[in-house]
């Protein structure tokens, strides 16, 4: 079999005498032809089409070094960016990250950080390849990854029809109870209620399930990082549909319930408008029979937007600039 290679500028990790103590952290990985210590890292490509995403995360705005330390967020950054790679149908190779940090910034937080990106990595196989980083005034996290299709094509968020069911893979609601809980101050002293801080701190994605809907023949597919009606709602305007969502469908899970118990909220809103748990929303034809590991939450019908109980919620998601 031919192996196809690509060639990424990820720049120089060797400012600050970083790049030493970065590399001996980062296993090598198949995908990752070249890693560290080059102006490029070298990609192994088998499918001859690379799936690329990348997101942008900053202190103070995506997470707090108070609430999170830097394991988490290494998890949390690379997650993010993986789950993208999943929801189009495609199995996650590496990363590449862009890093900006104080002069001050304690080298066991870096370290921590590192360690994050690599474990998370390590969950589907991808691996590190490579980056770049400056001095900053605050921590900013920027991460790009890369996907292999497998000879798949690529599930979009256009294809829904008329006819079909959404479903729903993984968590929702519990990365939105943990910073309820966080931002309110409120006691976390129970394993319940530190499993939904735990939620918000590092996500869980069910990264299988990407390439498993695809092989299902999703017509649909993205991962829930801004709310599920949000984020259907892109469904829906890509696809010229309307999406009905049926809130009896969803399975509140007991910590998202006993947080909202604590706070005196509704659960259900963070089910539907609670993001960054990555979970996966994908839509197929009727005639699919999905395994357990999808819920079906909704049907596609003509029309446009996104309903619940026949009505629209003006409270949709997270929105970067509202």
């Amino acid at each position: 079999m031919c192996v196809r290679r690509c060639v990424i500028t990820v720049g120089d990790l060797g400012e600050f005498g970083v790049i030493n103590r970065i590399t001996e952290r980062l296993p090598q990985v198949a995908a990752v032809m070249l890693g560290p210590g080059d102006d490029a890292a070298m990609i192994s490509a088998p499918d001859g089409r690379v799936v690329v995403s990348t997101d942008l995360l900053l202190e103070g705005r995506h997470f707090r070094r108070d609430w999170s330390g830097g394991y988490d967020v290494g998890r949390k950054a690379a997650a993010q960016n993986l789950a993208d790679v999943a929801a189009m149908g495609a199995v996650p190779t590496s990363i590449v990250v862009g890093l900006g940090m104080p002069a001050d910034l304690p080298l066991t937080w870096l370290d921590a950080l590192t360690d994050g990106f690599r474990d998370e990595c390590a969950v589907v196989g991808a691996g590190v390849a490579g980056g770049d980083i400056t001095r900053c005034d605050l921590v900013v996290i920027g991460v790009t990854a890369l996907g292999d299709l497998g000879g798949r094509p690529p599930v979009l968020r256009s294809g829904a029809r008329p006819g079909h069911v959404v479903a729903v893979a993984g968590r929702l609601g519990y990365a939105a109870a943990g910073w309820a809980l966080l931002e309110a101050g409120a006691p976390v002293d129970s394993a319940v209620l530190q499993e939904v801080v735990a939620a918000h701190r590092r996500p869980c994605p069910p990264y299988a399930m990407g390439p498993e809907a695809a092989e299902l023949g999703a017509s649909a597919m993205l991962d829930v990082s801004d709310g599920l009606l949000q984020d259907l709602g892109h469904v829906a305007a890509a696809s010229g549909v309307r999406v009905e969502l049926d809130p009896r469908s969803f399975a509140v899970g007991e910590p998202v319930a006993v947080a909202a118990k604590e706070l005196g909220a509704d659960p259900l809103e963070w089910v539907l408008t609670g993001g960054e748990d990555h979970a996966l929303a994908a839509v197929f034809p009727p005639e699919v029979r999905l395994p357990p590991s999808w819920q079906v939450v909704g049907r596609v019908v003509a029309g446009e937007g996104v309903l619940v109980r026949g009505r629209e919620i003006s409270r949709r998601g997270w929105d970067h600039f509202r």
